[in-house]
């Protein structure tokens, strides 16, 4: 082993078990990033891909307009200044094609001259926000996060958000009592435009002050309770209507709550079951309630009634937002929190998939789109990779001939032995150098040449 390995960083010292629990959270974090990739093969052939790790060779390309695949990275470009980017969507390799003049692709050298619906911004270069400043930046003693947008993918202080008190409280990215967000995805001020549609849903699948606990939309109990209190203001309101009144309320919400997009084509027909799931509440007339009950949910049955038979803008059948795409208010530009599976709530009606398409927007509707998906899909191709290990480590002892697997048992049990005659001696108080641990190898590798 190579002395200086084992370097103290500024006398610090750590147990053996945080070590090991330190390397298995960077693999982990490094498989997220690259998604699993091994670094084997360059991803050319596979076309332009949904979600991938891309690098930047400032090295080869300084202006900017390149990006390479993680094996490229690897194998065609070890030694030069590269940027990671983390991911990019509908990304094709670069690597070796006209934008790298001579330098030809190790892994692919017969490749496209251009890849002609490659995306780059001003990150390829090592900028970000709108400040144009890289990460880390030099000229900064404390480094701040930077979150990213959905839609261009660049990134962003929060200071440069552009958020306003009427955005989220404080002016800050929302996050919980623990300092945590609780949005899934951001829109940067930039690209919100391009979304305006979202306002033609509930508020609370996008506006940060409507957000829950979970941080996930819980659109149509909030329209009921909305439609509760402007019931409790009108005149002709029975006396003790409030405890009647949030009887009914709770269970329209509870019903509503539990329908999701894709359930009858029309959405009157759902709002009509829930009026008839109120109406039967009231038939039952469950013990407990006030003595006028049954007056008081009758009349926010007969107002959600009247809500449904009132509506103006009767929906498209199928169509989720039910209004004429083209009554969309004008869009003032601002930074967008949305809420958990808020992607699962977008219309998928003809007219919105025209609508996604002519905003070039629609992988929103694509799961593989989302970090989540290309994460979790990470996660598998690592248990695998692990599993495959271990099964290759067991099928190698099992094919060692019997001389063989008792050399390898013994070498373990003399490392094992090694192991802890060093943890004794440093005991509890006294720190393992780097000394130590090069004397425990020097220890076992004198005691293997006097056994042959």
């Amino acid at each position: 082993m190579a002395s200086g390995v084992f370097e103290d960083e500024a006398e610090g010292t750590i147990t053996i078990n945080e070590y090991i629990e330190r390397l298995d959270a960077e693999e982990l974090a490094a498989d997220l990033v690259l998604g699993g990739d091994e670094g084997d093969e360059c991803t050319f052939p596979k076309g332009y891909m949904k979600r991938q790790a891309i690098f930047s060779c400032i090295t080869c390309t300084p202006e900017g307009n390149a990006g390479i695949c993680t094996a490229c990275c690897l194998s065609c470009h070890d030694g030069h200044e590269l940027l990671e980017l983390w991911t990019k969507r509908n990304f094709r390799c670069d690597c070796g094609n006209s934008k790298f003049g001579t330098l030809a692709c190790k892994l692919l050298p017969s490749k496209d001259i251009e890849n002609s619906e490659n995306s780059y911004n001003h990150n390829f270069k090592g900028l970000y926000c709108t400040c144009d400043r890289p990460y880390p930046d030099p000229n900064v003693e404390e480094q701040v996060e930077m979150i990213q947008c959905c839609l261009c993918e660049d990134w962003f202080h929060e200071e440069h958000l552009g958020l306003t008190p009427s955005d989220s409280v404080g002016s800050q990215i929302p996050r919980d009592e623990e300092s945590e967000p609780i949005y899934e995805d951001f829109i940067c001020q930039n690209c919100s435009p391009a979304c305006s549609f979202l306002t033609l849903y509930p508020e609370n699948l996008w506006v940060v002050a409507k957000v829950d606990s979970t941080g996930s939309a819980n659109a149509c109990s909030e329209t009921i309770e909305l439609d509760k209190n402007h019931m409790d203001s009108e005149p002709g309101q029975p006396e003790n209507g409030t405890d009647a009144e949030k009887s009914v309320v709770g269970k329209c919400s509870e019903t509503i709550s539990d329908s999701e997009p894709g359930q009858p084509e029309n959405g009157t027909e759902a709002e009509k079951s829930v009026v008839q799931k109120c109406s039967e509440k009231i038939d039952e007339s469950e013990a407990g309630q006030p003595e006028n009950s049954t007056e008081a949910e009758k009349f926010v049955v007969r107002k959600c009634s009247e809500k449904i038979d009132g509506s103006e803008n009767v929906p498209a059948a199928g169509c989720v937002i039910r209004t004429d795409l083209n009554s969309c208010p004008e869009f003032e530009k601002k930074p967008l929190f949305l809420t958990k599976n808020w992607r699962n709530i977008l219309c998928r009606c003809e007219k919105c998939l025209e609508m996604y398409k002519q905003r070039k927007v629609s992988y929103l509707l694509d799961a593989e789109d989302t970090i989540v998906e290309y994460e979790k899909k990470a996660k598998e191709k690592r248990t695998e990779k692990l599993e495959k290990q271990e099964g290759e480590a067991l099928d190698l002892l099992n094919n060692l001939d019997h001389v063989s697997k008792v050399e390898l048992l013994h070498g373990i049990k003399d490392f094992q032995d090694g192991l802890q005659g060093l943890m004794e001696s440093a005991g509890p108080s006294k720190a393992i150098t780097s000394a130590d641990i090069e004397q425990m190898f020097s220890k076992l590798k004198n005691k293997r040449k006097r056994m042959e």
